[in-house]
């Protein structure tokens, strides 16, 4: 009887240790499926990326508008000074009509015009004599074309065609 209880005492005692074992396991795999499992993102690192997203959104409206304002004031820059040599040219031009012999010269070029006492005389169009421009061989020296250009016909023709072409329209 004695070895029964030694026997008995060795079993129950492994008995125990089982138990003891099976309960370690039984708790944690409870513990696992008890508690949800931990995320990496934590309310704080949530609360930061949502505050670093409003800022984004916050700041990027404003940031496109001064983009754009930018570039607007550049190109008004451009404009500013475009204009700005359109003035002077302008003022040039000024200056020069103010020139009593410019005035003369254009009249005469432009409207044909002729001081007291000379004799102005008009060719019909296409018969003008530009023997002086031409070579030997009638190729012309200054590189001009012959053909009357609207450059080369009187104001007062180009009033006439300009009344021509209005009546061929109803």
């Amino acid at each position: 009887m004695a070895a029964d209880r030694d026997r008995f005492s060795t079993a129950t005692r492994l008995r125990a240790l089982g138990t003891q074992a099976a309960e370690r396991v039984y708790r944690a795999q409870n513990r696992r499926m008890r508690g949800p499992r931990r995320s990496r993102l934590t309310g704080r690192a949530a609360l930061l990326v949502l505050v670093l997203c409003s800022l984004v959104v916050a700041l990027a409206y404003p940031t496109r508008q001064y983009l754009s304002q930018r570039a607007e004031i550049a190109e008004q820059r451009r404009t500013v000074e475009e204009l700005r040599e359109r003035v002077e040219e302008k003022r040039d031009q000024k200056a020069r009509w103010q020139d009593p012999a410019y005035v003369e010269r254009m009249a005469r070029e432009h409207l044909l015009y002729l001081r007291p006492g000379e004799v102005g005389y008009l060719l019909p169009e296409g018969t003008e004599d530009h023997g002086a421009d031409r070579g030997a061989d009638g190729a012309s020296r200054s590189g001009r074309s012959t053909a009357p250009g609207p450059a080369d016909r009187s104001w007062y023709r180009h009033l006439w065609d300009g009344v021509d072409a209005a009546d061929r329209y109803p």
